[in-house]
């Protein structure tokens, strides 16, 4: 036992008595929710998964669907050995399987903590465990491979038996420091949820009212601290009690900004975390046709905009709200002060002319940020085709209207500028100066000295307020112009997505079944022209489909059958712009039927789920749809497979490469499998990237392979390799091809 679980805690039983069984893992999953507060679906208990899949990879989506099916998203982490005691410190609420032989058990944790962790036991009741005991049980099976060897080391080091435990944990971790320990997984809302309901479970709503509290306190303090010396200046009794007093007021008021700034930084971080889930979800939840209709800078624009959607909004943000406590305190004061209700008066028509020149001080920005995205979006544009542009175009016109582009811009931005020094220059100074006047008149005409002090102390704060709100507005215009662009991605993250039941999440890759007996007259043999024989059952089934594309009237297709059984090898041709790609996204489930039926093994896509149907249907896109990504050469091969790959990943991968002709490219690259490439990295050809595409297709282990004009770009000698290595690796094949 390593040296951080001597002397832990553990339930009587040991931490079997508080586990799940694996029988009861669906039962768990939702009670966990329901205890952790995420609300789940009021739907049935997923059924106990079967006993086949209680270990590997089949576990996980089973997990992964059975979260789904309660409106929840459970994530796999990976963690090494060194980092075990901290994950358990840091998770909850968590779904952890404890190694054992034979059936296993699941331990489930509502909140983590550094000396005990609570886990909900089976009894539906809470136990408090200690994080080492844990950690100790995650590792045993690592741990168990070296003990033997560890042990003869320390015996043979003489290391006296009050040492030993701390000399062996030492060893272990300098020997099993990076080995990974998986099955593990996090509970949590999706990113597409109700955003209220993330700052929520969060806890950052509770967090915002704390930070409330102890800046509006802090701030009475300050306006407590100038009101009291105030009072003892203009009543002529500043004297060594009036100054203690004074000292100690402002002493109390330098722990609660530290405790308002801690909070705040706290919130900046929860929000701005969320904020970002949210957005790459909504990213990932893209329609195939809206990714198509933006080019490379618009979506270099929205990148840029989500960074100061979240900066902008979160730094510009808290300055507002200060601003906002502070006027109002002012305003309150300024009414008990010498001024009154004039005075306070005169503070609202302040704040009605700082808005409008904030309004126009927003419009301005507005139409800068247009004309910089604008400008951006040129230039990357640009540089992605910058080759076609010196090959088609003369050179005088590779800059043509860049000087009028940079002449708008440099126009507005002059314009906000001068905007922006009015507010910084002309709001708080001319507050300040009309404010002192309204008070000096009083105090000539012989005000009360505890009045002036309070209405002092009233335009003091005022002008704090108006400082922090000019640090915010530039802020907060930048944030609302950036939720132009980034908008649409937050509210895309909550559009549905199919998800089945988990049993379904089980369902393999369908393999041909054994080879039919030799067709009779009158008795057809199956194939892909529709036509059933015997009790063969379809692998995928189409019938009576129409699609159009929104921007168009007519149907690309209409009235559309189809069906592939397993062990089919079919070619699909026909002319270009015949809807035959648009066939194979609608197979692939990268697009949904306008009408018709479609099914994978009987059953539809709702109801299968999205990531079940993408995972028995694996497709090639054409080849300007695919792209080689800047990673590794084994990165892109396994793109469809789990990441990091394991060691029997990358050796298929290598011999689907040598099976494809790729083996002398292999061979050139100095790292092999671990080389760059990409843009940044090395330059692959355009016939080797085809066979990327294909080995990419091939390596997903589907049930169903479409390639989409795959070999257009091989020659005959490449081609005849690929499409055998396609026909002998596929279990069903579907080509498409021009005639």
């Amino acid at each position: 036992m390593s040296d951080d679980v001597a002397g832990s805690a553990v339930p009587p039983g040991g931490l079997d008595a508080v586990a799940w069984p694996g029988a009861r893992l669906g039962e768990a999953i939702a009670a966990l929710a329901r205890a952790s507060g995420l609300a789940p679906r009021l739907r049935a208990v997923p059924a106990a998964p079967p006993e086949q899949v209680w270990h590997g990879e089949a576990l996980g989506r089973w997990i992964a669907a059975s979260a789904a099916w309660l409106g929840l998203e459970a994530e796999p982490v990976m963690v090494s050995y060194a980092e075990a005691h901290q994950l358990i410190r840091g998770a909850g609420p968590a779904l952890l399987r404890l190694p054992r032989d034979g059936t296993p058990l699941y331990l489930l944790l509502l909140k983590g903590g550094s000396r005990r962790v609570q886990a909900l036991g089976p009894d539906y009741a809470t136990h408090q465990l200690a994080p080492a005991a844990i950690a100790a049980a995650l590792r045993r099976p690592l741990e168990a491979a070296r003990a033997a060897a560890v042990d003869r080391v320390l015996d043979t080091a003489g290391v006296p038996a009050g040492r030993r435990a701390r000399s062996r944990g030492a060893i272990l971790r300098e020997q099993l420091g990076p080995a990974p320990i998986g099955d593990c997984w996090l509970l949590r809302l999706p990113p597409g949820a109700s955003f209220w309901s993330q700052l929520r479970h969060a806890r950052l709503v509770r967090r915002f009212g704390i930070f409330l509290a102890a800046y509006t306190a802090a701030s009475l303090l300050w306006v407590g601290s100038w009101w009291l010396l105030g009072r003892a200046i203009l009543g002529g009794r500043l004297d060594r009690g009036w100054l203690l007093a004074w000292a100690l007021l402002l002493l109390t008021l330098i722990p609660l900004r530290l405790f308002a700034s801690w909070v705040q930084e706290r919130l900046i971080i929860g929000v701005g975390g969320l904020l970002k889930q949210r957005l790459l979800g909504g990213a990932l939840r893209l329609h195939p046709d809206e990714v198509r209709h933006q080019g490379a800078g618009q979506f270099m624009g929205q990148v840029v905009e989500s960074d100061t959607l979240e900066v902008a909004a979160l730094t510009g943000g808290f300055p507002a709200l200060k601003a906002g406590i502070e006027l109002l305190l002012a305003g309150v004061i300024l009414s008990a002060g010498a001024g009154g209700w004039p005075h306070t008066l005169l503070l609202l028509g302040w704040v009605a002319v700082t808005l409008l020149l904030i309004w126009r001080f927003y419009g301005q920005r507005a139409g800068w940020t247009t004309a910089r995205l604008q400008m951006t979006h040129n230039l990357v544009e640009r540089m992605v085709g910058h080759r076609t542009l010196q090959a088609q175009q003369p050179p005088e016109r590779w800059h043509a209207g860049d000087d009028l582009a940079l002449d708008g811009y440099l126009d507005q931005s002059l314009a906000m500028d001068q905007t922006t020094a009015r507010l910084i220059a002309l709001v708080p100074r001319g507050w300040l100066l009309l404010s002192l006047l309204v008070l000096a008149s009083v105090f000539v005409g012989g005000g009360d000295t505890a009045a002036l002090a309070i209405g002092l102390g009233g335009t003091i704060l005022a002008q704090q307020a108006f400082n922090r709100l000019n640090i915010g507005t530039a802020y907060l215009a930048s944030a609302l112009i950036a939720w132009r662009q980034v908008g649409p991605l937050f509210h895309t993250a909550a559009r549905p997505v199919a998800t089945g039941a988990p049993d379904l999440a089980l369902a393999q890759p369908y393999a041909p079944a054994p080879a039919a007996p030799r067709a009779e007259p009158g008795n057809p043999s199956p194939g892909s022209d529709g036509r059933v024989t015997g009790e063969r059952q379809p692998l995928l089934d189409a019938q009576g489909m129409v699609f159009r594309y929104r921007d168009r009237g007519a149907a690309v297709l209409r009235g559309c059958d189809l069906r592939v059984y397993p062990g089919d090898q079919i070619l699909l041709e026909g002319p270009s712009g015949g809807g035959k790609s648009t066939l194979a996204a609608l197979l692939a489930g990268l697009r949904a039927p306008e009408s018709g039926l479609l099914l994978l093994g009987g059953v539809d896509q709702p109801t299968l789920g999205a990531d079940t149907w993408r995972r028995l249907v694996a497709a090639a896109p054409q080849f300007h749809e695919n792209h080689v990504l800047t990673a590794t050469f084994a990165f892109n091969l396994l793109l469809g497979r789990g990441w990091p790959p394991r060691p029997a990943d990358l050796e298929e991968a290598e011999a689907l490469c040598h099976e494809l002709g790729l083996g002398d490219l292999l061979g050139r690259m100095p790292a092999g499998l671990q080389q760059m490439v990409g843009e940044t990295g090395w330059q692959l050809s355009h016939g080797e990237r085809s066979r990327v595409y294909l080995a990419r297709a091939l390596l997903q282990d589907a049930g169903l392979v479409i390639l989409d004009e795959s070999f257009a770009a091989l020659d005959p000698e490449t081609l005849q390799i690929a499409l055998r290595c396609a026909l002998r690796r596929a279990p069903t094949l579907l080509v498409i091809a021009h005639p």
